[in-house]
């Protein structure tokens, strides 16, 4: 039996992401076995051996490479990603990105070199769900 798709990001991380909080800020480099969620800010180089996820307040400044990546934030210096690359309309990356497969959200701000080793065209989308909005969808805010 396949596993249900995984829509959301907190979904996707598994069992014990390592966190990185609002106001964090780390200098230096980074390695992780699993997934890392970004709320904060990194200038360094990084090894992350799941999903790097930066949210719309995170910030990182240097070379990362990781399995697959979701990027909302701030993204300078250069990104390998052996899987999926996804850019929310939130982004803004001056980065060389290398990653199998790219989809990039209508709003994002991408400068630099893009290869995409997969063979698939970059996918654009429009991003349904907004950052401020995402917890007060029903409430109508």
């Amino acid at each position: 039996m396949t596993e249900p798709l995984k829509r959301r990001l907190l979904d996707r991380l598994g069992a014990s992401p390592t966190f990185v909080a609002p106001g964090c800020r780390l200098t230096g480099d980074v390695e992780t076995e699993g997934p890392l969620l970004l709320c904060g800010a990194v200038r360094g180089d990084g090894r992350i051996g799941g999903t790097l996820s930066l949210t719309a307040e995170a910030s990182w400044e240097g070379e990362a490479h990781a399995v697959a990546a979701v990027i909302a934030g701030r993204f300078s210096g250069r990104l390998v990603v052996e899987g999926k690359l996804e850019i929310g309309a939130s982004a803004v990356i001056h980065a060389d990105i290398v990653a199998h497969a790219v989809a990039i959200a209508r709003g994002a701000v991408v400068d630099g070199d893009m290869t995409v080793t997969g063979g698939q065209p970059v996918v654009h989308f429009d991003e349904r769900r907004h950052p401020a909005h995402a917890t007060n969808r029903r409430s109508g805010g």
